[in-house]
């Protein structure tokens, strides 16, 4: 099992300039040890308008310079929102960052699902998965120096490839799932990897998408640098301790934090359950509160090596490949560092 590192947004309740600057210097000293300590790749989200992930707005940008600040790890998009964007400029900005990566970059591909993310592109909101989950074939054709058909300022179809040329002749890529099992299946159906969460499932519904997925990417055709088993890539928060105690006192109110801000997100969504909408701040702390103490017990990297190290286990025998390990929801930089050098001995084992 590969293990990655993924920066998912933290509450930037304070934010500011100074917090910002300081939040990316943070963000280029883990990738650097990341990279150092042999860590499989290093993933960045796209984010707009929200408090959490404030510092994400272009998940090309800052691969860039994680790009040019690392050797051997692989930069990642985890995710690009495709409705947002133009293929023909998602392919050229990657491209971009192939080149400077020597060959390093992967995206997974998300819907989106907050509707002030689509401010961006709003006549996109109503059918957006649809055109993501279309928009990855021509994406794959782009990348492998296709031409391709679009109107041009005057509104005549013109012939264009995009430019420059990547390094890697075939684009790896994933599809984000947030837990519906349609999108498990039409990952497998593209032959794209998945990458999903233990987050909001157990371990026998997760075992469900992983069976459901493996079986539709056996099923599907042969496609662009792709084969049938696929690849499961699944985030979990992270943070390796030197005991269970250490670990609950120094994650349990960031986190907390974080997931309470979380939920403020989602009610903030336009397609938003109602009821959601509707939670007192009490009732978002007691949610938090649940979801801290259930990531304890199983679904998560927080805890002891010991601990950690049961839970590798327990996600590879249900055929995880890949665990991305999110680390930035509010501990500080010197033990998000001290936490990776922990889990780095516990990866040699795997």
């Amino acid at each position: 099992m590969d293990l990655s590192v993924m920066f998912f947004g933290a509450d930037s309740t304070t934010a500011g300039q100074a917090r910002h600057t300081e939040t990316y210097e943070d963000i280029l000293a883990v990738a650097r040890t990341a990279d150092r300590l042999g860590f499989h790749a290093v993933w960045t989200p796209e984010r707009h308008f929200q408090q959490v992930g404030q510092v994400f707005p272009s998940p090309p940008v800052l691969s860039a310079a994680l790009a040019v600040a690392t050797e051997r790890i692989g930069i990642r998009a985890g995710s690009v929102v495709l409705p947002l964007h133009h293929p023909l400029r998602v392919a050229e900005d990657w491209a971009v960052v192939d080149n400077l990566s020597h060959g390093r970059v992967g995206l997974s591909v998300a819907t989106g699902w907050h509707s002030k993310d689509f401010t961006l592109a709003p006549e996109q909101y109503a059918d957006r998965r649809r055109t993501a989950l279309e928009t990855i074939p021509r994406l794959r054709a782009l990348w492998a120096g296709e031409s391709a058909e679009y109107p041009d300022g005057t509104g005549t179809p013109v012939s264009v490839t995009p430019q420059p040329r990547p390094v890697q002749d075939t684009l790896p890529l994933w599809v984000t799932t947030s837990g519906n099992p349609e999108t498990w299946s039409a990952a497998g159906a593209l032959r794209a990897g998945v990458l999903g969460a233990t987050v909001g499932q157990s371990r026998e519904e997760l075992a469900e998408k992983i069976a459901l997925y493996r079986t539709a990417c056996a099923a599907a055709p042969e496609q662009r640098g792709t084969d049938a088993h696929g690849r499961v890539t699944l985030m979990a928060h992270t943070y390796v301790g030197a005991d269970d105690a250490e670990v609950r006192r120094m994650a349990g109110a960031p986190l907390k934090t974080y997931l309470a801000s979380y939920v403020r997100q989602t009610a903030a969504n336009r397609a938003a359950d109602p009821t959601t909408a509707q939670l007192t701040e009490e009732q978002t702390a007691m949610l938090a509160e649940f979801a801290f103490e259930r990531y304890l017990s199983w679904g998560s990297l927080l805890g002891s090596p010991g601990h950690c190290a049961k839970m590798l286990a327990d996600l590879a025998e249900l055929g995880v490949d890949e665990v991305a390990c999110f680390i930035d929801f509010g501990i500080g930089r010197d033990d998000v560092l001290a936490g990776l050098h922990r889990l780095a001995e516990l990866k040699e084992n795997l």
